[in-house]
């Protein structure tokens, strides 16, 4: 199957900030990368406001996967992944598990021992 979009020799002609319409960042907040993504309906409804990539995304979701493996499995750039998800997550469409480490601020003493540790090296 070929693409008018894509040259086999260049890669993808769109622009990301075209497939995103020019949005930089996600409507709800940042996505970090190791997060889990898992689709809460097993398809989407064909709309006008869903593109190709949404689609792709719930398809590749179906089963928990991460924000970087989602951009690696649909050769996209993180932001437009990340910008993607905003709009599947406002709609309802996903589901987000961030890992606790992530979500959880760092222990101040545990940083001071490690640089403490290095220092003494």
């Amino acid at each position: 199957m070929t693409h008018d979009w894509l040259d086999s020799d260049a890669g993808p002609v769109v622009r990301p900030y075209a497939m995103t319409g020019g949005r930089v960042a996600p409507s709800d907040g940042d996505f970090d990368l190791v997060a889990f993504v898992v689709a809460t309906v097993p398809d989407l409804p064909i709309g006008p406001q869903l593109q190709p990539e949404h689609h792709a995304i719930v398809a590749a979701a179906w089963e928990p996967i991460s924000v970087v493996e989602l951009a690696s499995q649909l050769d996209l750039s993180i932001g437009v992944v990340r910008v993607f998800l905003g709009d599947l997550r406002s709609a309802g469409l996903i589901s987000l598990y961030e890992p606790p480490a992530a979500t959880q601020p760092h222990d101040v003493d545990v940083l001071k021992a490690v640089v403490n540790g290095l220092r003494a090296l």
